[in-house]
């Protein structure tokens, strides 16, 4: 239904962490100890990811989102139970898309990179440390983000030259090509990419997701109002 949100639930092997992800709107994933805790954590950030639905021009759907619907509830990885992020792939992920479903997940992944652009250009260079000192700077969560998705866009033969995204036009160029071989493989009916056969569906989420997450990691850990 419309004005419903579909869930769902990763549990890790050891039943240390669990991880809820919406499968219709690509970065909206969290987790937590429990799925209850996952689910709630997931429902307090629906407030932060109505930003990447209006970027998307999507405000008018998320905004009629009035209930969750738990879907599915699948097993996860060791990665799950250590990191609290997805690392499997739900039957959802698995099953294939029409090509305009292709075209609003992508979507959804631009308007998470463009989420992502507008908080790094904002945001203090340096950020808030931990209780130990501990803790990246903006530059470095910036590197990181980058160099994660130039090793995942490799899964779509998308090769993109070390160091290239730090450059506007790099950047740029990376995310026109990484795009368009998504497109090129769903229309070959290639429901996977080469390496590690990730699902296209996980690798449009889980790329979202590893952008907004370190989005959201700036913005909580800026220092500009402080430096006012």
């Amino acid at each position: 239904m419309a004005d419903q949100l579909r869930v769902a639930l990763e549990i890790g092997p050891k039943g240390k962490k669990a991880v809820a992800v919406a499968p219709d709107w690509p970065g909206l994933s969290r987790g937590a100890k429990t799925g209850e805790e996952a689910i709630e954590n997931l429902r307090f950030y629906l407030p932060r990811y109505a930003q990447v639905a209006t970027l998307a021009d999507m405000s008018a759907e998320f905004e009629a989102i009035q209930e969750i619907d738990l879907v599915e509830q699948y097993p996860g990885t060791p990665s799950t139970d250590f990191w609290g992020v997805s690392f499997a792939f739900s039957s959802i992920d698995k099953q294939d898309m029409s090509a305009d479903e292709l075209e609003r997940e992508l979507r959804l992944m631009q308007a998470c990179w463009m989420f992502f652009d507008d908080v790094r250009s904002r945001v203090s260079a340096e950020m808030q440390k931990g209780p130990r000192g501990g803790g990246r700077d903006r530059d470095h969560i910036v590197r990181h983000a980058f160099a994660a998705e130039r090793d995942w866009a490799q899964k779509v033969a998308v090769l993109t030259p070390e160091g290239a995204m730090l450059t506007d036009d790099g950047l740029k160029e990376h995310r026109h090509v990484y795009c368009q071989a998504i497109r090129d493989y769903h229309a070959q009916g290639k429901l996977s990419g080469k390496v590690a056969k990730w699902p296209l569906r996980y690798l449009i989420r889980h790329t979202a997701y590893h952008t907004l997450d370190h989005a959201w990691e700036m913005e909580d850990k800026d220092l500009t109002a402080k430096a006012e």
